[in-house]
């Protein structure tokens, strides 16, 4: 594949490396969908794959996910661990060596019900998680799915 792709309207964009990777996950996530993969073992499959911190963080994350939203569906999104609920991403975790950043990052969709005002973070940057940072997880999380 070429480092650049030409766009219906003639321009051309740019995707690196990383980016065409989580694309091509994407691709196969949608046909293991289609068969009817089992989301959490594909979850799984990808943190263990990932380097120590992001791992444990990863890890982590899974537990407390689960223990406050069990209604919250496990599966891979763009070869990140993600949670869906009647087929809409709500959460979303990216490990800071997928894409060489130096935090990981637990996101929320627009399905997510973090509404709050006119303005609030539907991201959060994590380099540790404490018992602070899982508390305000956990809570952030039964919000999300009320």
């Amino acid at each position: 594949m070429k480092d650049t792709e030409e766009s219906p309207k003639g321009t051309t964009a740019r995707f690196s490396a990383e980016e065409r990777a989580a694309m091509k996950e994407r691709a196969r996530e949608l046909k293991a969908e289609a068969a009817k993969a089992d989301g959490e073992t594909e979850l799984l499959a990808a943190i263990a794959k990932m380097q120590e911190p992001d791992r444990a963080i990863a890890k982590k994350l899974h537990a407390l996910i689960k223990a406050a939203a069990p209604a919250l569906a496990p599966k891979t999104w763009y070869g990140m661990p993600a949670y869906t609920m009647d087929g809409n991403v709500i959460c979303f975790f990216q490990n800071a060596g997928k894409f060489k950043a130096r935090y990981q990052t637990l996101g929320f969709s627009d399905k997510a019900n973090l509404d709050d005002g006119a303005m609030w973070p539907n991201s959060y940057a994590l380099m540790k998680l404490t018992a602070i940072e899982e508390a305000k997880i956990t809570a952030l999380v039964k919000k999300a799915v009320r």
